[in-house]
């Protein structure tokens, strides 16, 4: 296995201020976000701010080829949903909005679920529960703990509440490239794979689909979606591991890490 990168304490203070950057993002986005909005005003604003007002780089903008600053994956769509100006945000969506940012050369990436005006109470139960899932990831995280820890606590409350858990696509190391070591799978036993250790900063980003795990791309070569076309939901931070735990690099203000 590639070596995992620590990152020094420098390191750590740039990457931490990207991360409250990129926090500032989903703030200013909260009121931007309604009904009848296009997901590539989205797109737009998101990027006017970070470039004019954060003095920043939207990461993803030319990442892989990818010509936007971000991803908006509406309802069906897993991940990577390419932001189009005819796409605009109906009453009863849900969409997530993926994000990255560097700031002196390292990069945080996160997303957030939006809902929609009139969200069904179904919807609203998976996002709630993909983010229960995601903050019980982030929550097994402190030097010694494993890999798998992580995975297993968000595999069993993703399959104990009724869905499942997306398997193509995981968290991922970040620092001075978008997706370094290790890779951060969102199902797991405990115990296995590597050991955490302090200064390893890494995405827990779980995909929960509301029926089957399984998906397909589209056309684009972009756009992931259900293969049921049941609903997806997903959030995602950037996690630090500390001397006696975690730190969340990307929190909003409006968060409060669960008890």
């Amino acid at each position: 296995m590639p070596s995992i990168p620590i990152k020094t304490a420098d390191e750590l203070a740039r990457q931490r201020h990207a991360g409250a950057l990129l926090a500032s993002v989903f703030e200013m986005l909260d009121t931007f976000i309604v009904p009848g909005v296009s997901t590539l005003d989205i797109n737009n604003c998101a990027e006017a701010f970070i470039v004019e007002q954060l003095q920043s780089r939207p990461a993803s903008k030319g990442q892989y080829d990818y010509p936007y600053v971000l991803n908006t994956s509406v309802n069906e769509v897993v991940c990577h949903g390419v932001p189009k100006a005819h796409e605009h945000l109906k009453s009863g969506a849900i969409v997530n909005v993926d994000i990255t940012l560097e700031k002196e050369g390292l990069i945080a990436d996160s997303s957030k679920m939006y809902l929609i005006g009139d969200v069904s109470p179904l919807a609203r139960r998976l996002v709630e529960i993909s983010r229960e899932a995601m903050w019980l990831g982030i929550k097994t995280v402190k030097p010694g703990a494993t890999l798998g820890d992580i995975g297993h606590a968000i595999q069993t409350h993703v399959e104990n509440s009724g869905y499942s858990v997306v398997r193509e696509y995981c968290g991922h190391g970040i620092g001075k490239e978008m997706h370094e070591e290790p890779q951060v799978l969102h199902y797991g036993k405990p115990g296995t794979g590597e050991a955490l250790q302090a200064g390893m900063v890494f995405t827990i980003e779980p995909m929960v689909n509301q029926g089957s795990s399984k998906i397909k791309t589209k056309k684009d070569g972009w756009t992931v979606v259900t293969r049921d076309k049941k609903l997806s939901a997903q959030w995602e931070h950037t996690i630090a591991v500390t001397a006696d735990g975690f730190e969340v690099l990307t929190l909003r203000q409006d968060e409060i890490i669960p008890e």
